[in-house]
């Protein structure tokens, strides 16, 4: 099957129950893309389907087929996003492991919504961070929407 893994043509030919994660990690080299839960429920594994966010560790590699997968490595090569610019402006990651996920997640939002309110980057970030930098996660976030 072939799926456009960060703007470029990308083939597999394993099985198409494999997570689209690990397909991204080990068969791509995409290390960025995290490994958090294996359930969906933390978002470290969250990538951009289509310009949405999505959880690779759940997502089929079958159901990706010939659609668009954007993945950290792809949001900018030189944090230059608004996302990347605001998280380092507010020093948001402590151990960093959730932060790829949850800057791609961030990402997808602002592209649909430019001025989230509070209750809005709720809704729709759900992933987690085990370090709780919450409070500077939503100041990133509302900066990233101002640049």
């Amino acid at each position: 099957m072939q799926f456009d893994l960060n703007g470029k043509r990308f083939e597999f030919d394993g099985d198409p129950d494999t997570p689209l994660l690990w397909v991204i990690r080990d068969t791509a080299k995409l290390t960025g893309t995290k490994y958090g839960c294996g359930i969906g429920a933390c978002g470290a594994c969250t990538v951009h389907l289509e310009g949405d966010a999505v959880r690779s560790c759940v997502m089929p590699v079958g159901s990706v087929a010939g659609k668009s997968v954007t993945t950290i490595e792809a949001l900018s090569h030189d944090r230059s996003h608004p996302v990347q610019r605001a998280w380092i402006a507010k020093d948001v990651p402590q151990c960093g492991y959730c932060q790829s996920g949850m800057i791609m997640a961030v990402s997808a939002l602002l592209a649909q919504n430019r001025k989230p309110t509070d209750e809005e980057i709720d809704r729709s970030v759900t992933n987690l961070c085990r370090c709780a930098t919450y409070h500077r996660i939503r100041e990133a976030i509302h900066a990233a929407a101002d640049l």
